[in-house]
């Protein structure tokens, strides 16, 4: 088996991909129309959207199989990102990058796959639209122009999702929409020599709320998490849902002291949530704070300072590595 290679723009690629916002959103209603579209188009078992993460290739839809997430390094997916073409191979089994591959050896056997690259406005390739079949067969250039037509489609759904700033589930800015702010926010700070802090938050145990309780309660959490946000933190301050449950605050001319004062508040009216709260769990979360360096920082270098932080306090509480 050959694992597939990383692209020489590996590290851009992934920037690209975490500031679309993409692996946060939920895709399904337009995907999954995709997938049953081109699962009956093209008469396949199996037919996916995904996005090629770190490590691991991220399923956002599947018709005819489960919508599981797979290893990078065994992916059919993983090569398919190597080349602006797509990827089309006829009988897995007899390609000596694929014929040993679990995914071909497994029963049922991959036997046939087509992936189509999916890319950002940017250029960058981040994910695939495949079909997968337990047979080898044949696959036309018209099939390929077809295939090519829905991947537009895809495409098209993937930057409606990146060019927004705001979070659909809780209304605070995403990832992209805080990193806008944060850019424009140091530039400022730097022209008016004012201080500039950055607060992470990370939700305790969240994990064990969705999985405990269903995603309805995991979704009640993260709104509650911003509820207290909005209500706790002045209006010029910038809020951030930044992943599935972490939370940055950005506190304009605000030093670490100030900033570690207004978290310790935003703590307090934490626990008179969860004394009013019906909810069978506790709103939890863990946090640190990094006030910006002018002469060393940057903003990647400053999240990373922060999310060090955090993950410090997070560790001494004892509730593990942020979900």
């Amino acid at each position: 088996m050959k694992s597939p290679s990383l692209p020489a723009n590996e590290a851009e690629r992934l920037a690209s991909l975490h500031e679309s916002g993409l692996l946060e959103a939920d895709l399904r209603p337009t995907c999954d129309r995709l997938t049953r579209l081109a699962k009956r188009l093209f008469n396949v078992p199996v037919a996916m959207v995904n996005l090629i993460a770190e490590h691991i290739v991220v399923v956002k839809s599947a018709d005819g199989t489960a919508a599981v997430n797979q290893p990078r390094n065994i992916s059919f997916c993983g090569h398919t990102l190597l080349n602006a073409a797509p990827l089309v191979v006829n009988d897995t089994a007899s390609d000596e990058r694929f014929e040993d591959n679990p995914l071909v050896t497994d029963d049922p056997p991959v036997r046939f796959y087509a992936g189509y690259p999916l890319r950002l406005r940017d250029g960058s390739i981040v994910g695939t639209l495949c079909l997968m079949d337990d047979q080898p067969r044949a696959f036309t250039e018209q099939d390929l122009v077809s295939l090519g037509d829905l991947a537009t489609l895809a495409e098209t759904a993937f930057a409606a999702v990146a060019g927004a700033i705001s979070d659909d589930l809780t209304g605070l800015y995403n990832r992209r929409g805080f990193h806008h702010l944060a850019t424009y926010g140091i530039s400022a700070a730097r022209r008016r020599a004012e201080p500039l802090t950055l607060a992470w938050l990370d939700l305790d145990r969240f994990r064990q709320i969705n999985e405990r309780f269903g995603h309805a309660d995991g979704d009640a959490a993260l709104t509650a998490m911003a509820g207290l946000l909005k209500s706790t933190f002045r209006e010029a301050d910038v809020l951030a849902r930044y992943g599935a449950d972490e939370f940055a605050i950005l506190f304009p001319n605000s030093d670490e002291k100030g900033a570690w004062i207004a978290m310790q508040f935003l703590t307090e009216q934490a626990a008179v949530w969860n004394e009013h709260s019906s909810y069978p769990w506790a709103l939890s979360f863990s946090w640190g704070v990094s006030e910006f360096d002018h002469q060393r920082d940057d903003l990647q270098s400053w999240l990373r300072t922060a999310d060090e932080k955090m993950y410090s306090i997070k560790q001494q509480r004892g509730t593990g590595r942020p979900s």
